[in-house]
């Protein structure tokens, strides 16, 4: 069994590294490796904090000649960062380099399989979704710091409602169809496109909520929503 989880960076260093989630968070699937062998994860980690105070000084630099691109790899870029800081918690159980291409990810020799961006044009939600696929998971845990998807954005509209499920159709026309560099959503536009061609179901929860998480895993009842 291969659970892909989308790990937000947003949570792994919102500013700087978030040690205690760390520490257990790796408790926490350290726990679920033991108790079944036939127990496998992938791990794609976001930019998070890291990401967004170097596009910012990009961006300030760079001013009117900045460009999408560069910002998008700066981004990637800070995703590896953190990724191979998962990557050496995880220890003996991850015995691969981080995966930085998923199109080109080897067969797994490990129980942990850990992933960063990719390049420019999408989050590391999209990489999520083409692992998912290569590995022929049907289901990505996205974790970040969005509790549930909300019918709109709450900070702008008071009358936004969470869900529980939404289906893919309404759930891209709520973030549409364009990615640009640090965009703030549940789950990114261009990796919602693809798993929903796949038909791949997303479970959007909060990261730090690491007992809701273990309800996840054991697929008993939690908090979050579920899209597809």
């Amino acid at each position: 069994m291969i659970t892909v989880i989308s790990l937000g960076g947003s949570i792994v260093a919102p500013d700087a590294v978030d040690t205690p989630f760390l520490k257990n968070f790796v408790a926490l699937i350290r726990e679920f490796l033991r108790a079944d062998a036939e127990r496998r994860f992938i791990f794609v980690v976001g930019g998070g904090g890291p990401a967004r105070v170097y596009q910012k000084a990009y961006r300030e630099i760079a001013g009117a000649a900045g460009s999408d691109t560069e910002a998008d790899w700066i981004g990637v870029m800070a995703t590896r960062l953190n990724a191979q800081l998962v990557r050496a918690l995880m220890g003996e159980w991850c015995s691969q380099d981080v995966v930085t291409d998923p199109t080109q990810a080897a067969a797994m020799t490990g129980k942990v399989l850990v992933a960063a961006g990719w390049k420019p044009g999408f989050s590391s939600d999209n990489d999520a979704v083409l692992l998912a696929e290569r590995f022929q998971a049907d289901t990505v845990i996205n974790l970040s710091n969005i509790e549930r998807v909300y019918t709109a954005d709450p900070k702008q509209d008071l009358n936004a409602k969470p869900l529980d499920a939404i289906s893919w159709p309404d759930f891209r026309a709520l973030v549409g169809d364009e990615w640009t560099p640090g965009k703030n959503v549940p789950f990114d536009p261009v990796a919602s496109r693809r798993a929903a061609e796949l038909g791949l179901k997303v479970i959007c929860a909060a990261g730090r909520d690491l007992p809701n998480l273990r309800k996840i895993l054991r697929g008993e009842a939690f908090r979050g929503t579920t899209i597809g």
